[in-house]
């Protein structure tokens, strides 16, 4: 039997009036068939509403309620042959009206169902039957939601007498969602070792949207491009488990390891990530420190939290932010003893945290980070909060947050969500040491471009901010999520608590689309090397020959090399040094094949609404079209089709990018035509290099361009950089022919200080 979550622990509020007291008086729902049900599965619902002592009025209403992350179908009443059709019917002779949104409801159950009579009324005893994802009419049924959950709940509220106010019926409605099968294999190393260290590989299927699946049964072959100690030539994943992790692997040497699992039948199912082994590096470490459970906004539990960053995304650091405006005083009691219980100094560590919810007005989303349990929590309100009692503790403005935690062994991030942070309103350099360029709701360079402008010396990270439980492998599912989330890697040589927050405070990270990257910068400077950043107060330094991912230096020289080194499980699409907000230097592959890059990307603008619809068609003339790749294409419902002259398509961005590849038969005359509603893009494809086309809004932008053939995935790079007139930022993004980017944190090159 599926269990909800604890009520007590949810931060909402109920309807302040309701007809009775007696909640029996509201009346009986019931739903069939029980479940459990496969993620993305279209089913046939049924929900009975037995009214209760009331009656049901004229223009009373029945609400069915949703959490926010619910991403299947929108119920629809109109066309009983298309998808997710509702057929309503009452006992006794009745009309309805019904709406479906996506905001209906207060938060957490934003998405509403509403059923409203109309022409009639109800009598105790009597009943409404939705029947949700009807077929009667021809309709496929109603497609369920594209992720995993324990106990999928769905809350019943009733206004009988047409108030406008409704109370819930205590129904229990849960039913749980299971993954599919198989449709994608996943293999992880660690990134950096030392020779000699024991490491693991993990290995795992997800299906088709996905989810871990422990439906795959699989005898496997692997193959490793150096020789490790204690690596089966062969394994297996079989039903009931979620994946194969092999322990104790060891190398002796150096050198760049990556292991292909293969079918019997000699298909590859999987690469992993590169490994590199090397005595004089940093020990590397994969976090996601952002996202919540259905305590608050997202679903399943705090403890499955970090239960699927351990054990299904194979992360080595995770922490928990729900968002404190919701965090009821038990809640925030019970997140401590999980966030302790889940650490485990050498294998996988915890933070406890918080995310700070403060609107933008008064210094927008901070994540915060404790480096012990036990600490207290300054909310931004206690919006959704009944109980008043701590109230004062609040920190309502971004201000009074940094100056409440300028006496905690605390960090920091700035973020964007929702809400987006506005750093000119706050920032405290003690505190805040980075800021989240990517997450499941899209990518934000610009919010390191605010900081770099206003003279801020921070880091570079990257989350999920998940809702739908999975960090560290968070696909966004068929909503207006753009991204898949992305994930921090922490150079330090101790993976425990200590070790995290020192890479954090030093910035020693790297932020990436989701994928496992080894990405190094080192900048050739001779000068000093700070302990810590020196506006914030008289720090020690020591002499340097070079600065690394970071680094706070200062160097009397006017121009240096900048060594970019990068080991990628996909292609190298391109390389840009970054000096400030600027391009100082570009890679590419040499050389132009057959392939044809179109790419969409940006947003309309920082708010909540940052959505931009890339829905469109291409044609192609002189020539034929043989192979399509669509690339960041994640929403299951944004279908692509083409035949040999055509494509169309439905896409949407948030301040990332997308789009597809071409390969094609081409004629001199070959010509490509991609229309929008936001740009349209003609090329000549005999004189293609690269067009780029402003669109408007934050970024927008239609791009198409030629690929190299043969892209290398390992690289090593030098560009010379000139000294700008304040800090020189100096930064490396990286972008994959398979659209993973990665972001290394800066460098700073300082005058004298």
């Amino acid at each position: 039997m599926p269990v909800p979550i604890d009520r007590a622990l949810v931060g909402m509020v109920d309807a302040p009036v309701a007809p009775s007291d007696d909640p029996a008086r509201l009346g009986t729902v019931t739903l069939s068939p029980a479940g459990p049900f496969t993620v993305g599965e279209h089913v046939t619902l049924r929900l009975v509403h037995t009214v209760g002592h009331h009656g049901m009025d004229d223009r009373g209403s029945l609400k069915i309620t949703m959490r926010f992350p619910a991403d299947g179908g929108a119920w629809q009443t109109e066309d009983p042959v298309a998808p997710n059709y509702v057929r309503i019917e009452a006992s006794r002779p009745c009309r309805f009206r019904s709406k479906f949104e996506a905001f209906g409801n207060a938060r957490p159950w934003f998405k509403a169902f509403t059923v409203q009579v109309v022409g009639g009324c109800l009598a105790a005893g009597d009943t409404i039957t939705i029947t949700i994802g009807d077929r009667s009419g021809g309709s496929a049924g109603m497609a369920l939601q594209t992720f995993v959950e324990h106990a999928c709940e769905w809350k019943v509220l009733v206004d009988p007498c047409a108030t406008g106010w409704f109370a819930e019926i205590p129904a229990g409605l849960a039913f749980e969602i299971r993954p599919g099968p198989p449709a994608r294999w996943v293999a992880v190393l660690p990134t950096r070792i030392h020779p000699g260290d024991p490491f693991r590989l993990s290995i795992k299927a997800e299906d088709a949207l996905g989810n871990p699946t422990d439906l795959a049964d699989q005898a496997l072959r692997l193959e490793s491009t150096l020789p490790v100690a204690g690596l089966p030539s062969e394994t297996d994943l079989r039903p009931g488990s979620f994946a194969r992790v092999i322990e104790g692997l060891r190398m002796s040497e150096a050198g760049l390891l990556r292991i292909r699992v293969v079918d019997p039948r000699g298909r590859v199912l999987a690469t992993s990530n590169p490994m590199r082994v090397e005595a004089n590096g940093t020990r590397a470490w994969w976090g996601d420190l952002h996202g919540q459970s259905a305590e608050t906004i997202g679903i399943n539990t705090a403890d499955d939290w970090f239960a699927f960053g351990r054990d299904k995304a194979f992360l080595d650091v995770c922490a928990h932010q729900a968002n404190d405006f919701q965090i009821t005083s038990p809640f925030w009691a019970q997140l401590q003893g999980v966030s302790a219980r889940w650490n485990q100094p050498g294998r996988f560590v915890t933070l406890p945290g918080y995310e700070w919810s403060g609107n933008t007005a008064v210094g927008g989303d901070r994540n915060v980070y404790f480096r012990h349990e036990g600490r207290a929590i300054r909310r931004s309100s206690h919006a959704l909060l009944t109980d008043r009692s701590d109230i004062d503790t609040d920190a309502t403005t971004a201000a009074t947050l940094f100056e409440a935690l300028a006496s905690e062994d605390a960090v920091a991030y700035a973020h964007v969500g929702g809400r987006w942070a506005d750093l000119s309103v706050a920032h405290d350099g003690r505190i805040e040491r980075a800021v989240e360029v990517h997450s499941d709701w899209g990518t934000f360079e610009w919010i390191l471009h605010d900081a770099l402008r206003l003279g801020h010396r921070v880091g570079v990270v990257a989350n999920s901010d998940g809702h739908k439980g999975r960090p560290g492998a968070s696909w966004p599912g068929a909503s207006t999520f753009g991204a898949y989330g992305g994930i921090t890697c922490f150079f330090t040589e101790r993976l425990d608590r200590d070790g995290i927050f020192e890479a954090i405070r030093a910035r020693r990270t790297v932020a990436t689309t989701g994928c496992r990257i080894d990405l190094g910068v080192h900048a050739l400077v001779q000068g000093r090397r700070f302990r810590e950043d020196p506006a914030l107060g008289p720090t020690a330094s020591d002499a340097c020959e070079e600065a690394t991912i970071g680094d706070i230096v200062s160097s009397a020289r006017d121009r240096f090399p900048v060594r970019v080194h990068v080991d990628s499980a996909a292609p190298i699409a391109q390389i840009d040094l970054l000096v400030g907000t600027d391009v100082a230097a570009s890679w590419r592959p040499p050389g132009t094949g057959r392939r044809i890059a179109v790419r969409w990307e940006g947003a309309l603008y920082r708010g909540r609404g940052r959505e931009v619809s890339w829905d469109g068609d291409a044609h192609l003339e002189g020539g034929r079209i043989r192979e399509v790749t669509r690339i960041n294409a994640f929403n299951p419902t944004h279908a692509l089709t083409w035949d040999e002259t055509s494509l169309r398509w439905r896409a949407i961005t948030t301040g990332n990018f997308g789009g597809f590849d071409l390969v094609c038969d081409e004629t001199p005359a070959a010509h490509l035509t991609v229309r929008t509603k936001h740009a349209t893009l003609d090329a000549d494809l005999s004189a293609l290099d690269e067009i780029r086309l402003d669109a408007g809004g934050l970024g927008m932008a239609l791009s198409a361009r030629r690929l190299a053939d043969d892209a290398p995935r390992t690289l090593d790079w030098t560009a010379e950089v000139s000294r700008a007139q304040g800090d020189t930022a100096i930064g490396v993004r990286v972008l994959l022919e398979d659209g993973h980017v990665a972001w290394s944190s800066p460098i700073y090159v300082v005058r004298d200080a």
